[in-house]
Parts: C-alpha cells; sequence; structure tokens
C-alpha cells in the first residue's frame, strides 16, 4: 500500500469495474497517444526567459474575453471587473484567507463579510444576507433544503421549467438521497404560469428565475402571495446586474432570493471560483445555512464582528444541521464587495441599462437576417435566443474562425426549439462588436 494512494488492488479492481473500464490506462483512452505518458515527446529545457517567451505565444492562440467579442453567457458573463478589485483582492491578508475558524481573531475578514452582506441586502430589498456560497445553484439548492426545514411536513418542490438547467440538475443531485418530489419543469415551453398552477398542500417551494435561462423578464407581482396562501415559499433566483434596473426581490415578496454573483466583479475564471448569493427573511434566520457575521461589543466597549447562528454540522449536532456548508466563498464576497462599493447606485443602474440597450439593439439586427429569428418574447435583459438557419455548432465553428466567440448552443437543453442558440450582451460588447456579429451571420 502506498503511502500516499491509499488504496488496495483489491480497492482499485472494484474502482475501475464501479466506472466501467478494465484497467487505469482505459482512463486516458481521449488523450492522444503521442501526447501520452510514457511516450511524451517534449522540447529541450528553456530557460527562465525563453520559457516566458514560449508560453506568451502560446497563449496568445487562445481567444478570450479580452481579445475577442464574446456572446457566451448561460450563467457566466463578461462584465466589467474595475482594477482596483484584483488590487485589492491580492493583498496578503485578503488572498491567503479561508474558513475563520477562530473568527473572531479574523476581524478584518469578519469586516469584509459583514459589508458584503450590508450590500447584498441593500440590492436585493432583502432581510438577511447569509456570507455566501459556493456557487448560484449551491444557493438554490440550499434553498431548497432550508425550505424543507422551514415547512415541515410538504415534500414537493415546484421548479419552472426556464430555470437555468444546470441549476436544476444541481438541485436533483442535492436531494436525491431525500425522500422530495421536484416537478414542474418536465414539460418543454412550461414556465412561470405551469409553475404556479401546480401548487398545492404538500408543496413546500416554489422556484422561479427573473431574468429566466432565456433572458426574459417576468412580472411577479402577486406571486408571493399566490404561493404563501397555499402555505408554500417562494424561492427567486436572479441576476444582480439586472437589479440595477428591474424589480428587486424583497419588492416581489420572495421568501428565499439566490443568484451567481459572478458578475459582480468576478471574471469568467475559466468556470470559478464564483459565489453563491443567498438572501431571506429575518423570520428565517435560523434556519439558513452557512454564516452570518454580526456586530457586538467586546468587554472594553469597541466594536467586535463576531460570527453568529452558525447552524451547520461544525458547530452543533450532526444530526440538528441544516446544510453541510462549513465555508464561504470569502474572496469572491469581498470582489462583489469591493465592485458593488466602487459602482454604487448609478454605476449599477447604468451597466444594467447599458446591458439591456445593446441586447436589445443585438436582437433587432439579428431579426432582419432572413433565416434568423429572435425566440425570446417580451422583455429581456442581457440574454435572448435565436433560430438559425443551421445548427449552433456550426454557426459558432463559423464565428470561432472569425475571431468572434458565438452564443450558447440549446440543442441539448431545448431540442424543441430546433436549431437556436443563446446570446448574451453585456456592457463589455460594443456596437461594433454586434454590428461585426450581424454582419458574419448574415454571411452564412
Amino acid at each position: 500500500m502506498s503511502h500516499y494512494i491509499a488504496i488496495t488492488e483489491a480497492e482499485r479492481a472494484a474502482m475501475l469495474q464501479a466506472v466501467g473500464v478494465a484497467d487505469t490506462a482505459d482512463l486516458f483512452v481521449d488523450v492522444p497517444a503521442a501526447k501520452r505518458f510514457p511516450t511524451l515527446n517534449l522540447p529541450a529545457p528553456l530557460s527562465e526567459p525563453e520559457l516566458v517567451r514560449e508560453l506568451l505565444a502560446m497563449s496568445g492562440q487562445n481567444a478570450h474575453a479580452h481579445s475577442h467579442p464574446i456572446f457566451l453567457g448561460a450563467g457566466a458573463y463578461n462584465h466589467f471587473v474595475p482594477a482596483a478589485v484584483d488590487q485589492i483582492l491580492r493583498r496578503g491578508e485578503f488572498y491567503t484567507a479561508y474558513t475563520p475558524y477562530q473568527p473572531e481573531i479574523s476581524q478584518g475578514t469578519l469586516q469584509s463579510i459583514f459589508e458584503y452582506q450590508s450590500l447584498i441586502t441593500s440590492l436585493t430589498g432583502m432581510e438577511i444576507a447569509n456570507a455566501s456560497h459556493y456557487d448560484g445553484a449551491t444557493a438554490l439548492a440550499e434553498a431548497a433544503i432550508m425550505a424543507l426545514n422551514v415547512v415541515r411536513g410538504r415534500r414537493k418542490i415546484i421548479v419552472a421549467r426556464n430555470v437555468n438547467p444546470q441549476y436544476r440538475a444541481v438541485l436533483r443531485t442535492y436531494l436525491q438521497a431525500l425522500d422530495v418530489t421536484i416537478t414542474g419543469d418536465e414539460t418543454p415551453g412550461s414556465g412561470v404560469a405551469e409553475a404556479l398552477a401546480q401548487v398545492d398542500d404538500q408543496t413546500a417551494l416554489v422556484i422561479l428565475q427573473s431574468p429566466d435561462f432565456m433572458g426574459q423578464i417576468h412580472d411577479l407581482r402577486g406571486v408571493a402571495e399566490q404561493v404563501q396562501a397555499q402555505g408554500a415559499l417562494l424561492c427567486l433566483h436572479f441576476d444582480p446586474i439586472a437589479l440595477g434596473l428591474f424589480q428587486t426581490p424583497g419588492e416581489v415578496g420572495a421568501d428565499i432570493a439566490t443568484a451567481e454573483g459572478q458578475p459582480l466583479g468576478i471574471g469568467l475564471n475559466f468556470g470559478g471560483p464564483y459565489l453563491g448569493i443567498f438572501t431571506t427573511k429575518q423570520k428565517h434566520v435560523h434556519k439558513i445555512a452557512g454564516r452570518i457575521v454580526g456586530i457586538t461589543k467586546d468587554v472594553d466597549g469597541q466594536l467586535a464582528y463576531v460570527l453568529t447562528l452558525r447552524a451547520r454540522e461544525q458547530d452543533i449536532r450532526r444530526e440538528r444541521a441544516t446544510s453541510n456548508i462549513c465555508t464561504n466563498q470569502a474572496l469572491m464576497a469581498l470582489a462583489a464587495t469591493v465592485y458593488m462599493s466602487l459602482m454604487g447606485k448609478q454605476g449599477m443602474h447604468r451597466v444594467a441599462e447599458l446591458c439591456y440597450h445593446r441586447a436589445h439593439y443585438a436582437a433587432a439586427e439579428i431579426a432582419k437576417l432572413p433565416g434568423y429569428r429572435v425566440l425570446t418574447s417580451g422583455t429581456f435583459f442581457k440574454e435572448f435566443a435565436v433560430a438559425l438557419p443551421r445548427p449552433a455548432a456550426e454557426i459558432n465553428a463559423v464565428l470561432r474562425s472569425q475571431g468572434i466567440i458565438g452564443g450558447y448552443d440549446l440543442a441539448n437543453d431545448e431540442p424543441q426549439l430546433g436549431n437556436a442558440m443563446l446570446l448574451a450582451v453585456t456592457e463589455m460588447t460594443s456596437k461594433a462588436d454586434i454590428d461585426r456579429l450581424v454582419g458574419v451571420l448574415g454571411g452564412i
């Protein structure tokens, strides 16, 4: 038995059988043989300056958000990140911070979390925000767990079809070991109205998203009252940038509101790390997952930040824990805090305006092209779906050849739409970028 790979040959064989392969080497069949150990044909060693030059040349071949127009969204977006965000994050006292297991000693970390909570509640109009989760999907799944603890005896969760399909998949993974029925999203084309029609006396939670996966904004006035009249809770998943222009979860009357915080000063980062925003009402504070930072005074009467209401497995009896979440995305929460502080109300409003108007300009121009049709109806924010004359994969290949990163292929998530893609437009997308996209699409 190795000190570093502590499994026996029998255990190894059992694991290989479980994943359906005969040998460890079979796990690497997708790697070209010429690039696979031990037949690697590595070049001669280089000096440090030569190596840096070589790596820079290689990286220049990559298509990325700073060198190419990007119209890919579906949950991760190319928003502007002020330089001050990165400079503050890289300070040593923040950059190395993890979970403060002796939290009251980490006053700076606790203050940054407290400021994050305060800004999030101000942005959303909700009463309580926790210290954050891993990402938007995690936050949404934790909302379901919390609802089951708040609304006792009910085991039905309704999720609208137009909620991000990746979030719906995480939700089912989270709850697969529990006696819970997840429904509402089985039928293509179903949305808010269809989800609300299924609310009954067994429903614990209704999950809606606005702007939804297709970018559409929903007027949710009166929806919370309709759900709550049946004794259930309403969870609204939102885009934090959209709140600079549209109704907030607090105005809607949501019991829980969650979001992916990546648009708030966090780069695309190859898919992570991201930020899960979780908010709720004060009356549910004892059921909230994760941690909350509060303010008190120490023995000398000085202001002090403390962790409070840590209803998780490391702080209370495991059988009473509401979640296994035992940390938060402190560094990403700090990035969002710096971003919101820099932007302010006017800045957030302006970014939302730019996203809205540029997306609608792009949609209007694409709709003029023969063979193309905008599928997202009504008011949309920064994303919209487009019917295409050819498969999205083919069109995206043409766009890549022209230095444009295209949209999200909807073939797997919404096959009934036929050839279609989801296009995202943010404040980083210029009119020239949109016109260039339209020109290439028109030539296909």
